[in-house]
């Protein structure tokens, strides 16, 4: 993203620590436009803040001690070989996820500093003038998609942890810390109530998105989006006829033309004052089980979708019994786009849904698994899914279609209940299955059950 538009947003973070204990009641001395965005909201100020929204929501998506990179580690996608940070193995794979450190603590502050800033927009739009109502919709439907795409993150990480899903609140404030179910409950919510405000936010928006929204940069073809990403939280419910009606208004397409990696993606550059993609370092190396476990096609060569996005490290790396020899392809340099959901995945996620779900509709399972199969990695088809080895194919090609891309071999495993499909590489490893929450958020709530439970079953 070359926009540098409300930077200053991005800085934000969530109250919930260090200034839960104080009473004093000053401004926001480190982003006085915040203030005075809910204060004196005008259409330029609210338009550059949905556009720093995006900024926000893309931080450590690339880099390499993010989001992409942890959860590809823990998923056993990947390796970091850095001398200068043992914890990529010693704490990730060997040990336990730390609340205090930058691994163990992270995936909270980031994400709740932009749904403060997401509640104060949505607050901002109450009293803005010159706006109609087709725009106001359109600036809420957009805000609350995204404010659902920043929670998930937090549960996705923190999982059966907790969750805090009331962050609006008084800046002295705590929201309390709520199960896992309550927090996909207000993700589902914020995303059907965006899609019925798209519904009514006319034909364009009144602020720019990111270049990886290119296609879906309409209120129509966003709510598109909202819908996609309706359909992934609806199979991590195990709502499978939810995913089912998400999944017709999405960009599911799954016709003889299409384009499988069109998407909404996460854009880089190396231009003064923005983010370049980090996943290039080359510290970062592909898991060794990839190869072992991939499928093989007709002539003996390997699944195309291993052979696209690995290949041979220039040298080996390894660091406390853990080595590789393997390099990532899928990123080639420091302005290559991430993707944050694409129509393979909703190929797949359909196809789930028609397994996995009542009744189970096993041929179209079929038909959609050998279209990704057969496009994607070149394989040939399959017979038929059955009862028996349909979680093994959702599985196997989740895993290689969205390989390295955000974690979902983690997700996915831990979901449907395959966490010993991970393995362990080493006598010391351990399978950390979600994050703590941070210190800082425990330091703030003494007492509270949810900050005694760690990252290990």
């Amino acid at each position: 993203m070359t926009n540098k538009l409300l930077m200053a947003l991005a800085s934000l973070s969530l109250s919930t620590t260090a200034l839960s204990a104080c009473d004093y009641n000053i401004p926001d001395l480190n982003n006085p436009g915040l203030d005075d965005l809910e204060n004196n909201p005008t259409p330029a100020k609210v338009s550059a803040a949905a556009t720093g929204l995006l900024i926000q929501n893309r931080v450590a998506k690339g880099a390499e001690n993010g989001y992409v990179t942890q959860l590809g580690i823990l998923g056993r996608e990947a390796f970091v070989f850095d001398n200068a940070d043992p914890r990529y193995t010693g704490e990730l794979l060997a040990g336990t996820l730390s609340q205090g450190s930058p691994f163990g603590g992270a995936f909270w502050v980031s994400e709740y500093a932009n749904i403060r800033n997401e509640n104060i927009l949505l607050r901002a739009l109450d009293g803005v003038d010159g706006l109609s109502p087709e725009q106001l919709a359109g600036f809420r439907g957009f805000t609350h998609t995204i404010q659902a795409l920043d929670l998930l993150e937090v549960v996705n990480t923190h999982d059966t942890n907790g969750v805090v899903i009331d962050a609006d609140t008084d800046i002295h404030e705590l929201g309390p810390i709520v199960e896992k179910a309550a927090g996909m409950a207000r993700i589902v919510k914020l995303l059907d109530d965006g899609a019925t405000e798209l519904n009514g936010a006319g034909d364009e928006f009144a602020f720019k998105l990111s270049p990886g929204f290119a296609g879906f940069d309409t209120p129509a073809d966003f709510r598109k989006f909202n819908r996609a990403l309706r359909a992934r939280v609806a199979i991590y419910n195990a709502d499978y006829a939810g995913a089912l009606a998400a999944l017709a208004e999405s960009f599911l397409d799954d016709t003889a033309t299409a384009d499988l990696q069109a998407g909404v993606y996460y854009v880089f550059g190396t231009a003064s004052g923005d983010t370049a993609n980090s996943l290039v370092n080359p510290n970062i190396y592909a898991h060794p089980a990839l190869v072992t476990d991939a499928q093989m096609k007709a002539n003996a060569m390997p699944d195309n979708r291993l052979t696209s996005k690995v290949t041979t490290a220039k040298k080996p790396g390894s660091s406390q019994g853990h080595m590789s020899t393997l390099a990532f392809t899928l990123y080639t340099d420091p302005a290559s786009p991430i993707p944050l959901i694409k129509n393979e995945e909703l190929i797949l996620i359909r196809a789930e849904a028609r397994a996995l779900g009542t009744p189970a509709d096993l041929v179209g399972a079929t038909a959609d698994l050998n279209l990704v199969r057969t496009v994607s990695g070149g394989l040939a088809p399959i017979a038929t899914v059955t009862a028996v080895n349909a979680v093994d194919e959702i599985l196997y090609n989740r895993r290689y279609s969205l390989l390295f891309e955000g974690g979902h071999r983690w997700i996915d495993t831990r979901r449907l209940n395959r966490l010993t499909d991970l393995p362990i590489d080493a006598p010391d490893d351990k399978l950390n299955v979600r994050y703590p929450l941070p210190r800082a958020e425990c330091d703030a709530r003494p007492g509270d059950e949810h900050c005694t439970l760690g990252s290990t079953n």
